[in-house]
């Protein structure tokens, strides 16, 4: 059995509930990932830091350390407060993580994309994430619903009755085990179903 470990993402932020989201996001994201959250640089440091794939770091702690993500800079990811360029450090990724989940969401899904396109610099997905899950109407609906289309627009869109488009929401939400909008956003995006300039 092939138990090569699990790559890992670091969260570095003072901000107990930030963190506890962006952790979620990530997981949803890239589900093969773990993520571990540090509240300080000195909680980093005693868990050997060069263990990260990425670094995702609050401005604060980034310009108190700025010596240790500079060396890691194509690995850091700053978390700021604002969209503003100005607010955001030179020579480094951003990501504005006080905007709407949506928009979060699709940020966070750019990054990835611009990093690791194609999966590149990824490990191979496991195969049970690999498997098709959805059937090909499922796939056609999941997309129009990720693109922002109500029921109602799905079903003339597709042709389909009403009661159709909401039973096969109601099945792909329970085939992947998601919740919400957002989850099943992340989903097609991340399995190739939607490309992310239409969400």
């Amino acid at each position: 059995m092939n138990s090569s470990p699990r790559p890992k993402i670091a969260v570095i932020d003072s901000n107990t509930l930030a963190v506890l989201g962006l952790k979620q996001l990530l997981l949803n994201i890239i589900p093969f990932m773990t993520v571990d959250t540090f509240g300080s640089m000195a909680e980093l440091e005693a868990n050997q830091p060069d263990v990260y794939m990425h670094y995702f770091v609050s401005l604060d702690i980034l310009l108190s350390n700025r010596t240790f993500f500079t060396e890691r800079r194509r690995k850091t990811i700053v978390l700021t407060l604002s969209l503003s360029d100005t607010s955001q450090p030179a020579d480094f990724h951003s990501l504005c993580i006080n905007q709407p989940e949506p928009q979060l969401i699709r940020q966070l899904l750019l990054l990835e994309q611009h990093a690791h396109g194609q999966g590149q610099h990824l490990p191979p997905t496991p195969q049970i994430l690999q498997r098709k899950i959805l059937t090909d109407r499922e796939i056609q609906v999941m997309a129009l619903i990720v693109q922002g289309y109500i029921n109602k627009e799905i079903a003339d869109r597709l042709h389909i009755g009403l009661s159709t488009v909401i039973t096969h929401r109601k099945n792909i939400m329970e085939k992947l085990g998601m919740k919400s909008v957002s989850a099943l956003t992340i989903y097609a995006v991340m399995h190739g179903y939607v490309d992310i300039n239409k969400i």
